[in-house]
């Protein structure tokens, strides 16, 4: 699939996959697929529970965490770092373009090695996101330097 970036040996991000694409992320590895899409979002090549029964045909663990880029809160990134910790590895988190998932992504890693929210933002571009969304690159940095170790 184009367009996904990892971030590490235990995550890659990217946009939302279509049926055809879960079943080569199972084929490729990975072990669990996160979807940070809500369900009424527009243009989505399957429904959030139909994205689940596939994941689940694949041999995978799915798990769906609705992030709106208009009610960004701090319990959807806990709940994120919770359910990383039990979910098996390698993971493929996705949103529509990959901004929201990356970004939940960075957060945890972030907030694991005491980086602060500027420094996150920092790296992020390092890697090459691209956050055109004042509202992420704000929230970001505010989780970050509000539950860094």
């Amino acid at each position: 699939m184009d367009n996904t970036m990892k971030i590490s040996d235990q995550i890659t991000v990217g946009p939302q996959p279509n049926r055809d694409e879960i079943y080569e992320f199972g084929n490729e590895g990975f072990k669990s697929i996160v979807n940070f899409r809500t369900a009424n979002e527009e243009g989505m090549p399957i429904t959030p529970e139909a994205e689940g029964k596939a994941v689940e045909s694949a041999g995978m663990k799915y798990c769906h965490i609705p992030v709106s880029m208009n009610m960004l809160d701090d319990r959807q990134v806990d709940e994120f770092r919770e359910q990383f910790e039990t979910l098996p590895k390698p993971i493929f988190a996705h949103c529509k373009s990959g901004k929201r998932a990356g970004a939940m992504a960075m957060m945890k890693r972030a907030v694991e090695n005491g980086m602060s929210g500027e420094q996150t933002l920092q790296k992020a571009e390092e890697m090459g996101f691209q956050c055109d969304k004042p509202e992420l690159k704000d929230f970001v940095k505010h989780y970050v330097d509000t539950h860094h170790k």
